[in-house]
């Protein structure tokens, strides 16, 4: 929960009083943004991706369908989603054979659950992507659609070290998985299946609570998975591709488009659906330069005539396939990349007639994870068992990932063929 200002509740709500996410709603309504007391809230659950389907669902607790006033409280309460943390990244469910999109499997978790049952994870268990697709089918049916969120990214950590997301000094989250009660343990630092954890972007006039609360209403935000990296999108009709080197780009982007976390009305008649895409590398800091970026991406989901939904992937600006490497065995990274990406991009399948909803993802250069950092900086070599110190078990283990694809993604536009 995230509060506009120092106009607070006398006391939190509590799961004893609010054992549901309709509840804790209207206690935050009647206790907040409703008191006449300058209160205001927001809500952004977090960890979709371990929430075995239950975060999203599509009926009320009683068993009945999701009706336009459900959708109309949630849309206010809770206009943000995390897509990635410490537990996992919720963008888009990945499996070898069945998934066109191999960049979901970026921080998967074997799991779909907080409880620790060994339920594999499904398209339907909480990923934001199928989130967002479902989302158009309630708003077919209903009028609005309930799962409207912008997104943003968190550590979730509990080390009280907010922002320590770098893969090269990751030291664990202090909870859930390897605790740190008094010390650091030797060896890795935290289970292989967690990672340091994303950082919320908010693209706010000024650095004050009020201007950052009302960026997060209107959705005007994205979530890395841990480097700097800086992420436009603006989407509109018939966009030139000459803004990429217009001094003035973020300007004419407000002045004739709408930014991520918008929605788009009707496309004038044989008008095109066009994204201003712009990305800058993390700059980086003292020993630790930022890396290159290898691509951006547009992410685009719909509903065709049928009410099918469809959901595609296209590489919009620079390389379809990685040209940076990294050396696993000193975590060396080289080749080449983009310090900045930018592009007019057109849809070449656009139906102004079809509901539908665009984000971009921002792809780095490869890179070590942060187990293999530490692996190579404890001199392991996994074919000599002496090497092996005490905590480094886990370096060669069959599911050890040594190499990471840092990214951002930004909060999507809606295309409403109706006004919106």
């Amino acid at each position: 929960m995230v509060f506009r200002n120092a106009e607070v509740p006398e006391l939190p709500a509590s799961y004893i009083d609010t054992p549901g996410e309709t509840l804790l709603w209207d206690a935050l309504e009647n206790d907040c943004n409703d008191s006449d007391s300058g209160c205001e809230a927001l809500v952004i659950p977090h960890n979709s991706n371990l929430s075995a389907g239950q975060m999203f669902p599509l009926q009320r607790a009683d068993g009945s369908p999701l009706d336009a006033d459900y959708a109309a409280q949630r849309q206010r309460m809770e206009p943000l989603v995390e897509i990635m943390q410490h537990k996992g990244a919720s963008e888009c469910f990945y499996a070898p054979g069945t998934t066109r999109d191999e960049l979901c499997a970026f921080e998967q978790l074997s799991r779909d659950n907080i409880a620790r049952f060994d339920t594999p994870p499904q398209p339907d268990t909480g990923f934001l992507r199928d989130t967002w697709l479902q989302g158009l089918s309630q708003q077919a049916q209903t009028g609005i659609n309930p799962f409207h969120f912008g997104v943003i990214a968190s550590t979730d950590t509990h080390l009280g070290a907010p922002g320590a997301v770098a893969e090269a000094d990751f030291l664990g989250h202090g909870g859930d998985g390897v605790p740190a009660l008094k010390a650091v343990p030797p060896g890795l630092p935290d289970k292989l299946e967690y990672n340091p954890g994303g950082l919320a972007v908010v693209w706010a006039e000024q650095n004050t609570r009020d201007a950052l609360f009302t960026a997060m209403q209107r959705r005007e935000v994205y979530g890395t998975s841990g480097p700097r990296i800086v992420s436009r999108l603006f989407a509109g009709f018939d966009l030139e591709p000459a803004l990429c080197a217009a001094p003035d780009m973020a300007a004419q982007g407000y002045a004739r488009a709408v930014p991520m976390g918008s929605d788009l009305g009707p496309a004038p008649v044989g008008a095109t659906m066009t994204l201003l895409l712009a990305a800058q590398q993390d700059a980086g800091a003292g020993a630790e330069p930022g890396l290159p970026l290898q691509k951006i991406q547009v992410v685009k989901g719909w509903l065709d005539a049928d009410g099918e939904r469809h959901e595609r992937v296209y590489d919009a600006v620079g390389d379809a396939e990685p040209r940076g490497t990294v050396d696993t065995a000193s975590c060396a990274t080289g080749g080449s990349g983009h310090a900045r990406l930018c592009a007019v991009w057109s849809d070449p399948d656009f139906d102004p007639s079809q509901r539908a909803f665009y984000y971009s993802r921002v792809v780095e250069n490869p890179s070590c994870r942060w187990s293999q950092r530490l692996c190579v900086a404890g001199g392991v070599d996994c074919s000599r068992p002496e090497t092996i110190g005490e905590g480094f078990e886990g370096c060669c283990a069959a599911e050890h990932r040594p190499v990471v694809q840092e990214r951002a993604w930004s909060s999507p536009v809606w295309y409403q063929p109706t006004t919106p």
